[in-house]
């Protein structure tokens, strides 16, 4: 069984740079659908068995309708060519009041051929896929739709936070229990999973998602684990170990946090007795990072220029400088000088990050409250390196000053 295995498309985030003239798209919303395209590309080519997306079409739960049209139209052309497709919902697809549609919603509504959406913990047998697999459907779970299960009903929230990761274990046990053991069994889920590594999109808060434990994910009667819900691709489970657990990781870079991470997605060819698994490197746009170090205010911008590339090595990149320096030497600074080192990149940012005067340091074990007026000024005057003469001076006038606010 060969299968195709993607995960957080995400294709409406529009992070950096303008609008495309042709389509009136933004250019970075074209980058996430030129990825989802070599994923179909793919799929059709090369005649998989099955396409599993494990979740999160969308960056939210209300999709503006051309994007829900532009996805539309990849999911079409599967339907088309008669590839079954699991579309699991994500929980950037999913309403957070129960019983409010989702954001895949439409393609059950409308009853597509060969697409089937799961937005419940089901297993699809091979008389709903038309093919010899079965697939154990795990969709993002909220504590909403927990409070739905009849095991929940008397439970406080604490409590169904608490029992959620039994009830999950003992309805995927129950499906795995009722499987045919001579077909190929994949579990496919949008959800974390303790062991991962989590990539920079992490938002969640601990107490605030429910965590599969390795114990579900790592039953030997499954031949695969398809997950989605963490952007950094990764295999949960060591290289070898069956069932091979799989993170694709997201389809495009979603801000600088990823800016290192390989994007791409999954083929899989599954079998009961070992299933070999590759990952498959999309191509992406760049993300570029640049920290010039400024040492010297009379040598500000030089010393900007000298780290940064040329034109021509950063052309369609997205680009950031990151600068830092003292907050009076803002002046010396010229944004255009820079901007033009960077005309030809897709998009730039420059962070600016001023750095305030340095205070005393007035160590661990002595009290501020201990120290008069005079004696805190004078560490003030020190962490400013100030000469020792001016220093001089100017405590002289403080005494002064001091002494008749206190007369």
């Amino acid at each position: 069984m060969n299968i195709l295995h993607f995960a957080d498309a995400h294709i409406d985030i529009a992070n950096y740079g303008k609008h495309d003239l042709t389509t009136g798209l933004p250019v970075r919303v074209m980058d996430f659908l030129q990825s989802l395209d070599q994923i179909v590309d793919y799929a059709i080519d090369e005649k998989v068995d099955l396409v599993i997306f494990a979740g999160d079409a969308y960056k939210d739960r209300n999709p503006q309708p051309t994007f829900q049209r532009e996805w539309g139209k990849r999911m079409m052309r599967l339907s088309q060519a008669e590839i079954p497709t699991i579309l699991l919902v994500g929980n950037h697809d999913m309403s957070p009041a129960t019983g409010r549609a989702h954001t895949l919603q439409e393609f059950r509504t409308l009853n597509v051929p060969h697409i089937h959406v799961a937005d419940n913990l089901t297993r699809l047998d091979p008389d709903v896929l038309g093919i010899p697999v079965q697939v154990i459907t795990l969709p993002w779970i909220s504590h909403s739709r927990f409070m739905t299960y009849e095991e929940m009903a008397d439970k406080s929230r604490g409590d169904v936070w608490a029992d959620a990761e039994d009830v999950i274990a003992n309805r995927v046990e129950q499906l795995i229990a009722g499987a045919d053991p001579d077909l190929p069994l994949i579990l496919t889920a949008h959800a974390s999973v303790q062991g991962a590594v989590f990539g920079s999109e992490r938002a969640v808060m601990l107490g605030q998602e429910l965590v599969l434990s390795g114990n579900i994910v790592n039953d030997q009667r499954l031949d695969y684990v398809a997950l989605g819900h963490i952007h950094k691709h990764q295999s949960v489970t060591p290289m070898g170990s069956q069932p091979p657990v799989i993170y694709p990781g997201s389809i495009e870079r979603i801000d600088f946090g990823e800016m290192k991470e390989d994007k791409g997605f999954v083929t899989a060819v599954v079998t009961p007795e070992k299933t070999k698994w590759k990952f498959h490197r999309l191509q992406t746009r760049r993300f570029l990072s640049f920290d010039p170090e400024t040492r010297d205010a009379n040598t500000f911008m030089e010393d900007i220029l000298r780290e940064l590339p040329q034109p021509d090595e950063v052309e369609g990149a997205v680009c950031r400088v990151q600068l830092n320096y003292p907050r009076d030497w803002e002046p010396l600074l010229d944004e255009k000088v820079i901007a033009d080192r960077f005309e030809q990149a897709h998009s730039l940012q420059i962070q600016k990050h001023r750095q305030m005067e340095k205070r005393a340091r007035l160590g661990d074990t002595l009290a501020v409250e201990s120290l008069t007026p005079l004696e805190l000024l004078e560490k003030y005057w020190q962490s400013t390196n100030m000469d020792t003469d001016e220093m001089t001076v100017l405590q002289a006038l403080a005494k002064d000053v001091l002494g008749q606010i206190s007369d």
